[in-house]
């Protein structure tokens, strides 16, 4: 085996987010700054060497270039054995499942999430560790600190793996093997679910629609809803992955799955819609002339856990990242689980996870995930919500509709102000924080402010902690607002506004919920002098 040595210097923008290291394609493309970020990984993650590396991702241009360049890079320095998806896909759970599942030393996703793809658009890069989930802040910060001071890079010279077939390959004295991507995942979902109550579902009346949005989750949904569910032909829309998705924005949500959303509508619309983003990891649910939002899903999914045969027996807890709403907190008050507030970010689910604290958990952003991985799972939460479906025999507006009776409606909404100016976007975090002591006794829109604060988090489990979460300010009839900057674009900063309003009364659930939360979102616009000092009257994505 030669191992060549290129020199290199650092780089200062390489700090990895909550979801990884994002940049547009270009940046990765050039002066080495891919090949820091690798070796960086391997310089501070010594249980590689001699280890198995898992790689794939979500198919988006510069996957299979930047795949190959780490396969030389990880024989160069050390690593044992490197399972590959085929084609250099694999869905962000389906690679926590196949770390675990062969209790490899970590994996490098490549992935920029629902972000944009294709030659002009994002590409991204994070690393899992052995439990399958995100690294912790104690290991980013290691692999950043190494990136200010790399001088030189390590890898071999060799010819491409060929990823087009599954089979076994070396690269030096390193195993390549490339498997299936969806195998082992559609195993692990088989031992989860009632497949048997779904198949019946499937094959009645009930019709459904499944957009992959041209990304990831594609293979998985044809071969799992189609092939082994026995979904219509043509459930799965969108369903080839391409490296531009299609010149489409791969965001589950309302805006950005419009196709989706309109085949809902009216009495001809399907019985049930969902979507997945680029790497496979959010979801979006609805019905027919229905949207469950995010924070709902998790509170429903958690009401009903005992239908999924896995959890027959109940689940320990449940945790939310903060910014999500409250609503999960009220399921697992009233059936006696433990429940959780963390920072943004799957990485503070994991101890949580790994301890047995929690079995559910979600946030606000379409994600949501279980204890069989260690990411969150988009296919997961499609097929939580079938099983549902099938063992309760309701519509989803039923279902919803039934849980707010129970529980009470926790009226939610999110506002995204996208691509401002990344020194207005601090200057005005900078403000409400500088405002937070003297807010607890006044008035705001005629609602007194019980607590206003800066979100700290201690880890239970290991004791470490987190700053500077989210602004957050709570109202006497338990309303909230949370104003958070956001770190998954490449392009400016984004600044995401919370509103949360509590409704018990059965009576009064049926608003809209921007009508619902009127009054909070003056409050907010006002509280944060949004227009004044970011120039934007209106957010760009209201979810």
């Amino acid at each position: 085996m030669t191992v060549i040595t290129i020199p290199t210097q650092p780089f200062q923008d390489q700090r990895p987010g909550t979801s990884g290291l994002r940049k547009r394609v270009d940046r990765f493309r050039h002066d080495n700054y891919l090949q820091n970020f690798v070796q960086a990984v391997f310089d501070t993650q010594r249980e590689l060497v001699g280890g198995t590396l898992v790689l794939g991702g979500d198919g988006r241009f510069f996957n299979r270039e930047a795949i190959q360049i780490i396969l030389r890079m990880a024989a160069a320095n050390g690593v044992d054995r490197a399972i590959v998806g085929q084609n250099g896909l694999l869905s962000t759970p389906a690679a926590s499942c196949v770390i675990r599942k062969y209790a490899a030393a970590g994996g490098l996703i490549l992935s920029a999430s629902h972000n944009p793809g294709g030659p002009d658009g994002d590409f991204g890069i994070k690393f899992n560790t052995a439990n399958g989930g995100p690294a912790p802040e104690g290991v980013t910060e290691a692999i950043y600190g190494r990136t200010l001071e790399i001088a030189e890079y390590h890898s071999i010279e060799s010819g491409d793996v060929c990823l087009d077939q599954v089979g076994s390959h070396t690269a030096a004295q390193m195993q390549v093997e490339v498997v299936d991507p969806v195998r082992d995942y559609a195993e692990l979902m088989a031992s989860i679910f009632d497949f048997g109550a779904i198949r019946a579902l499937l094959a009645g009346d009930f019709r459904m629609r499944f957009d992959a949005m041209h990304a990831i989750t594609g293979p998985y949904a044809k071969r799992i809803l189609e092939e082994q569910l026995g979904a219509a032909p043509g459930t799965v829309i969108n369903g080839e992955p391409l490296e531009d998705f299609g010149g489409h924005h791969p965001d589950p949500n309302l805006v950005h799955a419009a196709e989706l959303v309109a085949m809902t509508k009216g009495l001809d619309g399907v019985d049930f819609a969902a979507a997945s983003d680029g790497d496979g990891d959010r979801n979006m649910i609805l019905g027919r002339d229905f949207f469950v939002t995010p924070s709902d899903s998790l509170a429903v999914l958690a009401a009903n856990a005992t239908l999924i045969p896995a959890h027959r027996s109940g689940i320990p807890g449940a945790a939310r990242s903060m910014p999500t709403s409250q609503a999960v907190d009220r399921v697992a008050a009233a059936i006696g689980i433990k429940h959780f507030e963390t920072p943004t970010g799957w990485k503070f689910f994991g101890n949580l996870l790994d301890a047995g604290e929690i079995a559910f958990c979600g946030e606000e952003s379409f994600g949501t995930g279980s204890n069989h991985v260690r990411e969150k799972d988009g296919l997961w939460a499609v097929l939580a919500w079938l099983n549902v479906l099938a063992v309760r025999g309701q519509s989803v507006a039923e279902i919803v509709t039934e849980h707010w009776r129970e529980y009470g409606r926790n009226y939610y909404s999110r506002h995204d102000y996208e691509e401002i100016e990344s020194g207005a976007a601090e200057d005005l975090m900078a403000q409400l924080r500088a405002r937070l002591q003297g807010l607890p006794g006044s008035l705001l829109g005629g609602l007194e402010v019980t607590y206003a604060d800066d979100f700290r988090y201690t880890d239970p489990i290991d004791g470490s902690s987190s700053e500077h979460q989210g602004v957050r300010v709570g109202f006497n009839d338990g309303s909230r607002i949370v104003f958070r900057l956001s770190g998954t674009g490449t392009v400016g900063a984004t600044l995401r506004v919370y509103l949360e309003a509590f409704e018990p009364h059965p009576e009064k659930q049926q608003l809209d919920p921007q009508d619902a939360l009127a009054s909070l979102i003056t409050i907010a616009n006002d509280l944060a002098q949004i227009e004044q000092r970011i120039g934007r009257s209106t957010p760009d994505v209201i979810t």
